[in-house]
């Protein structure tokens, strides 16, 4: 047991039984929150801990995100009472709701970046926020160590295709590559998948597009142009390719065109092209003159079997666009 020179009251609190284990939820000051827990780190010397260090900057993180006010929302945190807090409900015709008697910390479960940052959070803000939690009344050690197990490696989180898109109104490249995969005029459109599940045909996802879009964006002069203009030049760039390319770009077996390194390489290379074809106002692009351009990726040997079956990652990709963009802009 962990004792405390103090004991603590939580009220408003709601018991329930969970697969035949003793539950409380409710909600507690900050304050309190950090007083009343405790971590097992994973050398403990009773051999029974499992937690890693703290990272200091999810800890941060978390305190920046918690800076936005209202919208800063979060899950409960999950906890371990071992025994050290007692039921008493208000009203014994609403025996499951009452308040809590902590007489011992409970063990911290799953939550300990959102603590940190919320400690850094009030400390740094001088205010106080109510957190959530979800306390078994007693877990023993082992059946501890199996849910924070299962947690951490059996939950599958959304993916980050997904995430972009439930991004898409709030960041400009998120609805860009949104964009791409659902208006029917976009190349992407049949080859793309925005939950990220690669199927038979649609082998682009949206994290896919998101990343290459970046590399094609990303130069000085470009990231600050608005969404929909973006999309624009993304749409008329792509389907240059598609049209000049039609074959190369409908066969993903036998060309790597729409293979992601080749794409990354396109958009990299693409953004140094843009960057010549800009007006001296930088608010216009030479399209007559870019298109012209793409028409000279003809001479590359697209094909699986040919000279790019060598080329893979991020630096297959860097290297490659050299060579397309001192073809494009020679």
């Amino acid at each position: 047991m962990h004792p405390m020179p103090t004991q603590y009251v939580i009220e408003n609190v709601i018991q329930y039984k969970m697969r035949g284990k003793v539950a409380y939820q409710s909600q507690l000051p900050a304050a309190t929150a950090l007083n009343i827990t405790f971590v097992k780190p994973y050398d403990d010397p009773l051999g029974k801990g499992y937690q890693r260090p703290v990272d200091p900057k999810r800890c941060h993180d978390f305190a920046v995100y918690l800076s936005k006010g209202a919208d800063a929302l979060f899950t409960p945190v999950l906890l371990n009472a071992c025994g050290n807090w007692e039921f008493s409900c208000y009203d014994k015709l609403r025996p499951n709701y009452g308040r809590l008697l902590c007489k011992g910390k409970a063990s911290l479960m799953d939550g300990q970046h959102r603590l940190g940052g919320i400690k850094k959070y009030v400390q740094e803000t001088n205010s106080d926020i109510t957190i959530p939690f979800l306390a078994f009344h007693c877990l023993d050690d082992d059946e501890e160590i199996r849910l924070f197990d299962t947690i951490n490696t059996k939950a599958k989180g959304i993916g980050l295709s997904l995430s972009k898109y439930l991004r898409r109104d709030s960041d400009d490249l998120s609805w860009v590559a949104t964009e791409l995969l659902m208006r029917k005029e976009s190349p992407f459109y049949h080859i793309g998948s925005i939950i990220g599940k690669r199927v038979k045909g649609r082998h682009i996802t949206l994290q896919n597009l998101y990343r290459t879009l970046h590399f094609l964006f990303k130069d000085s002069e470009l990231v600050l142009i608005p969404k929909e203009e973006k999309l624009n030049i993304a749409l008329i760039y792509y389907n240059a390719i598609k049209e000049t390319l039609s074959a190369e770009w409908l066969d993903y077996s036998g060309h790597r065109l729409t293979h992601i390194v080749c794409l990354d390489a396109l958009s990299l290379a693409a953004g140094k092209t843009i960057k010549k074809y800009l007006g001296n106002n930088k608010k216009s692009i030479d399209y007559p003159s870019l298109l012209k351009s793409i028409k000279k990726l003809k001479q590359i040997d697209w094909s699986s079997n040919g000279p790019l079956r060598f080329i893979k990652g991020l630096s297959g990709s860097r290297t490659l666009s050299e060579e397309l963009t001192e073809l494009m802009v020679g």
